[in-house]
């Protein structure tokens, strides 16, 4: 079996290529990643002698590129997990949003319908649904929950799953679709919550919080999250849509006073800025359809998976150091210095 996966130096995309080549003795993984900011090389360093393994530098926006893949490795599943996905970034330049997440999926889907795949797998997120009122703990995302964004990120997200569902019913292409909530664990760029608040607090910076910090998300351990696509593109029904989550709800302010306890840093560092434009207040979603159809559940409960994703930390500095010193720390006093 020959996979693309797109987007594979990124966070949730490297983590799924490390597990199916521990997973699949006999498959052969081709990554295709632009290296944009969020995209880091390094990650990858541990395979890319790996016989089973290609990595290509292609946007996937790049129609000749593309096809010139797919004519070299005849893949049998894609796999696209290749998005500009940061939420502030996509209030600040919607554009390369659409660019990337609506019309590199078209370009991914148009080689499949060239080529022939057996499976093309959209990975999506819980934020095309928009969010749930704090007051409602009852309530939880469905895949019927009407798609509802509210930024440009989960906007193009979206449109881009309607396209994935478009081209299955008008040319018969074998989709699915995944929509994940928060995911966290190795490799995660450190502009996002968790991994910023580990980094900021091991040198003592400020931890700036949106708000009073009462968003709350559904966090899924990585690797988790892994397993359940693995599951989705071998076994999963053509045509559907599957939510995938972690039943680990918790607001963004008890995660970063929890990030301070484990390193026994004050909270004092804790800084609260204004909040996000359009910043959703809750995300929860039902995983009920995944596990009764193909058996997942998330393995990792909280507690455990944020210990683990905090040590790796710790034990990788050199990684994410790298990171925030270079062109991200630039970002970072764009988007918080003045707030």
């Amino acid at each position: 079996m020959t996979i693309i996966v797109t987007g594979g130096a990124g966070f949730i995309g490297s983590n799924f290529i490390f597990h199916m080549l521990k997973t699949y003795a006999d498959y052969r993984i081709i990554c295709v990643d632009k290296l944009t900011y969020a995209g880091n090389m390094s990650t990858l360093a541990g395979i890319m002698e790996d016989s089973r393994f290609r990595f290509c530098k292609v946007d996937i926006c790049d129609r000749a590129k593309i096809y010139e893949i797919f004519e070299d490795e005849h893949p049998d599943i894609v796999v696209n997990f290749a998005a500009e996905s940061h939420v502030d970034r996509s209030i600040e330049n919607p554009e390369v949003f659409l660019q990337t997440n609506i019309l590199g999926t078209q370009v991914l889907m148009d080689a499949c319908r060239k080529y022939g795949i057996k499976r093309y797998h959209q990975v999506s997120t819980d934020e095309v649904y928009g969010d749930l009122p704090l007051d409602r703990p009852d309530l939880f995302f469905t895949e019927e929950t009407p798609i509802h964004t509210s930024s440009p990120y989960s906007s193009s997200k979206a449109g881009a799953d309607l396209l994935v569902l478009a081209y299955h019913r008008t040319f018969g292409l074998p989709v699915t679709i995944s929509r994940c909530s928060n995911n966290y664990g190795p490799y995660h760029f450190p502009e996002k919550l968790i991994p910023l608040m580990i980094a900021n607090a091991l040198n003592d910076k400020p931890l700036p919080v949106y708000g009073k910090g009462e968003n709350v998300r559904d966090w899924l351990y990585v690797e988790d999250h892994c397993k359940a696509i693995d599951l989705i593109i071998h076994n999963g029904r053509v045509g559907e849509v599957y939510n995938v989550g972690g039943h680990n709800e918790m607001a963004n302010i008890d995660i970063v006073k929890l990030i301070c306890k484990k390193l026994d840093k004050p909270e004092s560092l804790i800084t609260y800025v204004a909040d996000r434009k359009g910043h959703d207040m809750r995300y929860a979603i039902d995983p009920t359809k995944i596990h009764t159809e193909l058996g997942w559940l998330p393995e990792t409960k909280f507690a455990e998976g944020i210990d683990k994703t905090i040590n790796w930390y710790l034990e990788n500095r050199k990684w994410w150091e790298t990171i925030i010193s270079g062109e991200y720390q630039n970002y970072y006093e764009k988007m918080y210095g003045n707030r």
